[in-house]
């Protein structure tokens, strides 16, 4: 008598590899011989051998990014070793080490870290709280996009430094103009990021919601919102980046008031002094930053979901 289908293949969305189909194979032919339990037996130890590579440490997205760095510090010092330019104005790795060494025993690389990311964290949040909302309603209700979409869209273009000059005269040399800045820099990227994930949602969900009689706020929250998760973290990614440069043009312009020393003010000191070894401490902290939030938040975010929604196969990440 022939089987029903089993379900275990739809049980494993996130992971249709050659394990589960082997599986599934075996158990919805009409007959079982030895070749069918052979195959099952396979079919079973591969799952075994995928769950466990799942709990298994990727050594290689640790080694990779460090083996990188290592060659660019080396090359770095190679170009330096070769004299073409001065050591003042193009210092070797263990000179700015040194300087950081030093800006760090004056407290001032502690207190220049914490205020950068302080301003960028809460600066991105408060963008995140008052663009979701936005954007959500830009996405229902078609004549508020058409009117509004293009200046936001214009807004995501116009460089942020633009507004510094503006928040300065409006709020003076205060932390409210670097919000301000920040605020400008992330909430159009972040608005754009969720209503191209919205117009990426198959015409299926809606009338699911509708059938099952979703109102107009729980088809947004429970419906388009989880729906267009992949492209509002898209937005969430480009809306961080374009929130902290934006928060280092303020920096470097704004200084002075009650405006506390961030990295940006750090890199503007070292212009001011003419050392290059404030500079490229300066930059390398910036760089760094980023690079840290995106390992360390939107990497593992970002891994997370492509895999509940099995999309992770056969990407490089």
């Amino acid at each position: 008598m022939p089987s029903n289908p089993t379900p275990l293949a739809e049980a494993h969305p996130d992971a249709p590899d050659e394990g589960h189909r082997s599986v599934h194979a075996a158990l919805t032919r009409s007959s079982t011989g030895p070749e069918d339990l052979r195959e099952l037996e396979a079919g079973l130890d591969s799952l075994q051998s995928d769950a466990d590579r799942k709990h298994r440490i990727d050594w290689t997205r640790i080694l990779l990014p460090v083996a990188a760095l290592v060659v660019l510090v080396l090359i770095w010092q190679f170009y330096v070793s070769l004299g073409v330019k001065r050591r003042d104005l193009v210092p070797g790795p263990l000179d700015v080490l040194g300087q950081m060494g030093v800006l760090w025993g004056e407290g001032k690389l502690q207190e220049a870290m914490w205020t950068s990311l302080q301003r960028g964290v809460v600066g991105f949040l408060i963008s995140v709280a008052i663009a979701t909302p936005v954007g959500l309603l830009l996405a229902q209700v078609a004549p508020l996009r058409r009117a509004f979409g293009p200046l936001i869209s214009g807004l995501q273009v116009l460089p942020s430094v633009a507004w510094v000059p503006a928040a300065i005269i409006w709020f003076g040399l205060t932390d409210a103009t670097v919000y301000f800045v920040v605020f400008m820099g992330a909430i159009p990227s972040i608005i754009n990021g969720l209503i191209s994930g919205v117009d990426q949602i198959p015409p299926q969900y809606r009338r699911v919601g509708t059938v099952l009689g979703a109102s107009r706020l729980q088809m947004a929250l429970q419906v388009i919102l989880p729906a267009a998760l992949p492209g509002y973290l898209g937005g969430l990614k480009q809306g961080w980046a374009f929130s902290w440069r934006s928060l280092m043009a303020a920096e470097i312009i704004a200084v002075g008031g009650t405006i506390g020393f961030g990295l940006g003010s750090m890199l503007n000191q070292g212009r001011d002094l003419a050392d290059m070894t404030i500079v490229m401490s300066a930059i390398l902290l910036i760089l760094a930053v980023g690079i840290l939030i995106e390992l360390l938040v939107f990497g593992p975010i970002e891994k997370r979901l492509l895999r509940s929604r099995g999309l992770l196969a056969g990407s490089t990440r």
